[in-house]
């Protein structure tokens, strides 16, 4: 049947994104180089090959930009890329191994009950199929081996975690968990950083001191023109004359002309600034410049409205003077930051040691002790998500830090906890227990993980992937 709706299609190239589940199957240990030494192979499972082809043939098709590869290949983005693969090859391996197989009749019916390929007549309808395959770019067989590889990776899934279910105690635990009512004392810390204004000018010294290279700011000098048509041609209207005149300035930056050169042909203002850097006063097109520097190169960039061209003559790291207002206020910020950073790092090794407790709480903000009642682990009207997961890992009178939606800090103590009880065969318990069910399935794969590692011994031939490496570099 697979071959009777491919030939309504043979004519059609390209490919199909599917959307398939990723299994985490990374823990294996990729340590040693190939004993046999060869260097078309990148890395070994067992006694199968991952060729220097296969995986350059899987970078091109992962569409990755080769630029953001460049940029990222010191962050181990080729290992990353590498690690995808492999996983995919283990994958392969354990369908094969576990003789897992699908028919070809049951490729056809879920083919054929796709809605996408339904017809007005509730029927399977090869034209919607072939315009299907049209719009994604994709052949008819290339369709069917993706579909075919996505079904059997999900038998696998199936065989790896069927029969789950989870035990009464678990579900319950998870639903209350979550649903557990808190009530919570907590204190803002606000009063207990030190203030901007309170900082000596001994300390602002030291902290410039200590940070100067990388409290140093890009100044430049650059020159640009702003052109329109008016500029060029006299007229307001963007004509063919106008980008002609374009192409021409095109061609002589081209050529290495000067941007006073080009200036002094075409008869436009040039815009200098010295020692530039970003402030409040600054314009849009400055800005854009400065984002863009790029030193010794003349660019052209059309903003629709007009033609900017510009180009930056130096860049010098400078650190700028206290003086400065904005350098100035710059430095308190960052000190107010490594202030606060350092007394809350102090006040949580304070809790881990438990030297918080009821009395010294009371102490902070001057006793200004706030108290709210939180509903459940969703309950976000008041403090940010991460902090009420850590609320809700905590016991009761124990101390944490907490942080709202704004960032703002909190010491807080749990006061009470109410606890839900769970009803049996009620929409929450379906919901809770496939929750539950999801959980120990994730724990199942990770099992399956630390089986496959053992099962099979990957090596990676380092000098190959280095050299995959340099191609990018």
């Amino acid at each position: 049947m697979l071959n009777n709706i491919r030939k309504f299609s043979k004519t059609i190239f390209a490919k199909i994104i599917l959307v398939i589940m990723i299994v985490p199957f990374v823990l294996w240990g990729m340590g040693g180089v190939f004993s046999s030494g060869n260097t078309n192979n990148i890395v070994k499972i067992n006694n199968e090959n991952i060729t220097t082809a296969d995986f350059v043939d899987y970078i091109n098709n992962s569409k990755i930009d080769q630029n953001i590869i460049k940029d990222n290949i010191e962050n181990n983005v080729l290992e990353e890329l590498l690690s995808r693969l492999v996983s995919e090859k283990l994958i392969k391996m354990e369908i094969k191994n576990l003789d897992i197989h699908i028919s070809e009749n049951s490729l056809v019916n879920r083919i054929k009950r796709n809605t996408n390929f339904i017809g007005e007549d509730g029927k399977f309808s090869r034209t919607k199929y072939e315009k299907f395959l049209l719009s994604q770019n994709l052949t008819a067989p290339g369709y069917e081996e993706k579909l075919k590889h996505n079904e059997l990776r999900k038998k696998l899934f199936s065989y790896v975690s069927g029969g789950i279910k989870s035990p009464l105690f678990l579900i319950n635990s998870l639903y209350e968990e979550q649903t557990n009512q808190l009530d919570i004392s907590f204190v803002s810390l606000d009063n207990e950083y030190k203030k901007k204004e309170n900082f000596t000018e001994s300390e602002i010294n030291k902290f410039i001191n200590d940070n100067s290279e990388k409290l140093k700011e890009e100044y430049l000098n650059f020159s640009y023109i702003k052109i329109t048509p008016k500029d060029l041609t006299g007229s307001e209207d963007y004509n063919e004359l106008f980008f002609k005149k374009i192409d021409t300035l095109e061609n002589e930056i081209s050529n290495g002309k000067t941007l006073n050169e080009i200036a002094n042909d075409f008869k436009v203002k040039i815009i200098n600034k010295n020692n530039f850097r970003i402030v409040v006063e600054s314009n849009d097109i400055e800005k854009l410049i400065y984002k863009n520097r790029n030193e010794n190169k003349i660019q052209l960039i059309d903003k629709n409205d007009f033609y900017l061209l510009y180009e930056i003559k130096k860049i010098e790291k400078i650190l700028p003077n206290i003086s400065d207002k904005i350098f100035k206020n710059r430095i308190l910020k960052a000190i107010f930051e490594k202030n606060k950073f350092e007394f809350n790092q102090n006040l949580i090794k304070k809790i881990t040691n438990k030297e918080i407790n009821k009395a010294n709480f009371n102490k902070f903000s001057d006793g200004k002790i706030e108290k709210i009642k939180i509903n459940s682990i969703t309950d976000e009207n008041k403090f940010a998500k991460d902090s009420l997961k850590l609320l809700y890992s905590r016991p009761i009178n124990s101390f944490t830090l907490i942080a709202d939606k704004n960032n703002k800090i909190y010491l807080a103590t749990i006061d009470k906890v109410y606890t839900n009880k769970l009803i049996n065969d009620s929409k929450d318990f379906i919901n809770y227990n496939n929750q539950t069910n999801i959980m120990m399935r994730n724990y199942l794969y990770s099992s399956y993980d630390l089986f496959l590692s053992a099962k099979y011994k990957v090596d990676v031939n380092q000098s190959a992937l280095e050299r995959v490496k340099n191609f990018f570099r």
